[in-house]
């Protein structure tokens, strides 16, 4: 059993003492008062694990002094002990936040058994502070990176949805983070005490996807030699998380509908209903909507699933988070590997910003590894771009540089495929947002009318040039 400072409060010496002593025997340190208001002090400024506290003393009621340590040290565990029990005592005692309630006289047995009970607990709580604390470092908030405003505005739903119980249905791309927002929202939840259990509906058949939802029962297929719980049951009072959920076959779509509606669930092969307490967070990168206008999902159950949408965005329409991004895996796996490296070149940024990114964030993460891992010198620069980041069109394997004005020209040509697009669609938004005045859209982004004529003429940009097409409502958003 782990040592505690326990603190012993009471005006009986033999009460005191006798507490002390067994205690002491338990290994325990332990300090003793003989009035109220000198114990009172010693438990505010002390580092008690567990007060020992009388409720009659002659000075301050024991009532008073265990409200006063519940309000300043809710963390200390008080055991109350008293000469004078009554239901309505151990009643106002529990209320006010006592672990404990003992009847004098007690055995040392009875005393221990407290104390241990007191320990068991203080040590449970510790160990659930400890474990959010791990997860809130590891699925929080501040490991979704991102400044722009559609991030900012994904940051501020999951704070609102979250203490809520409602399902959420996330939408985005794959590689755009759907499990680490599902884990940010679990994590800022009421059922953050849970476990979260997650699960992609796209790995497994229709047969076996419904064993893992729901579990099955001993002999309810060829092979089950055992009753296995699925992972609704699994998850408990937690988060579910449910991935690829476009995925499910029509069979499955009903069987979780009726899940939503009922709250209770069926294992395969089972007689009886089971209850379910977890909150229910999905994910898909298809439109779910377009889906049930062509009848390949239930529109019923799309009601459910997206009670509060949540769309990501891909990387490629917040390119202005990609340094931010970039730097922050740099340093990440820089602690990672103990490697020393200061950052990026203006060019090599400048084609990170520039590349289109199919893969998302993730495929940002782990390029920037991979760079990390390779990476022999205290800056990247476009060369360990090229050496690194295979794409078509971005490089050809006949111009790896062998000397430096190889290198200038290999250079040149990257800005000229990579930055200059990037370039045409700054002046095309910028004209965009000032009604086609150039005037304006030079003033608006901080350049000389003449220069911003100039790259118009460059790009071949006119209103009537190609450039992309509007975007006519919201994205459809499935939480």
């Amino acid at each position: 059993m782990n040592s505690k400072n326990v603190l012993v409060i009471d005006d009986e010496p033999v009460v005191r003492d006798g507490c002390r002593m067994v205690l002491m025997k338990q290994g325990h340190e332990v300090e003793i008062c003989e009035t109220g208001r000198e114990g009172l002090i010693a438990a505010l400024k002390g580092r008690h694990d567990i007060v020992i506290l009388d409720l009659k003393l002659p000075d301050i009621d024991g009532m008073e002094i265990l409200g006063t340590i519940m309000k300043e040290k809710p963390q200390t565990s008080v055991i109350i002990i008293t000469g004078y029990s009554t239901v309505q005592n151990a009643i106002q005692a529990m209320k006010l936040g006592a672990f404990d309630y003992l009847a004098k006289p007690f055995s040392d047995d009875e005393l221990v058994l407290s104390v241990e009970r007191a320990i068991e607990k203080k040590h449970l709580v510790e160990q659930n502070l400890s474990l959010r604390r791990q997860l809130s470092d590891t699925f929080g908030f501040s490991n979704i990176i991102g400044n722009n405003r559609r991030m900012m505005d994904v940051l501020e739903k999951i704070r609102k949805v979250a203490p809520t119980d409602c399902s959420v249905l996330i939408n985005g791309e794959n590689g755009t983070g759907k499990e680490l927002v599902a884990r940010a929202i679990h994590v800022a939840s009421q059922q953050s005490g849970g476990k979260f259990v997650g699960i992609d509906c796209s790995t497994l058949s229709p047969g076996l996807l419904e064993s893992e939802l729901f579990g099955h029962v001993k002999g309810a297929f060829t092979g089950a030699s055992r009753d296995k719980p699925g992972i609704f049951e699994l998850a408990g009072d937690g988060t579910l998380f449910l991935d690829d959920i476009a995925n499910l076959s029509t069979d499955i779509q009903g069987k979780l509908l009726r899940v939503l509606e009922t709250r209770e669930f069926k294992p395969v092969g089972g007689t009886s209903f089971k209850k379910v307490d977890a909150r229910l967070i999905s994910a898909t990168n298809c439109d779910l909507q377009e889906m049930v206008e062509k009848g390949s999902f239930r529109q019923d159950l799309y009601y459910r699933l997206s009670v509060f949408p949540i769309y990501l965005p891909p990387l490629r329409e917040r390119k202005d988070d990609i340094p931010l991004l970039a730097n922050h895996y740099l340093t990440q796996f820089c602690d990672k590997t103990g490697k020393r490296i200061e950052g990026f070149t203006k060019e090599a940024m400048e084609a990170l910003v520039s590349y289109e990114w199919p893969g998302n964030v993730r495929q940002l993460r782990n390029f920037v590894e991979h760079l990390v891992i390779m990476a022999d010198r205290h800056t990247l620069d476009v060369l360990d771009l090229l050496e690194n980041l295979n794409i078509k069109g971005f490089w050809r394997e006949d111009t790896v540089p062998n000397t430096r004005q190889e290198l200038l020209e290999v250079k040149k040509r990257i800005l000229e495929q990579t930055f200059g697009q990037f370039e045409k669609l700054f002046l095309i938004r910028a004209l965009d947002q000032c009604d086609w005045n150039i005037t304006l859209a030079a003033r608006k982004v901080g350049m000389k009318r003449p220069n911003f004529s100039a790259l118009m003429k460059q790009y071949k940009i006119s209103r009537s040039s190609d450039r992309p097409a509007p975007h006519h409502g919201q994205p459809h958003v499935i939480v």
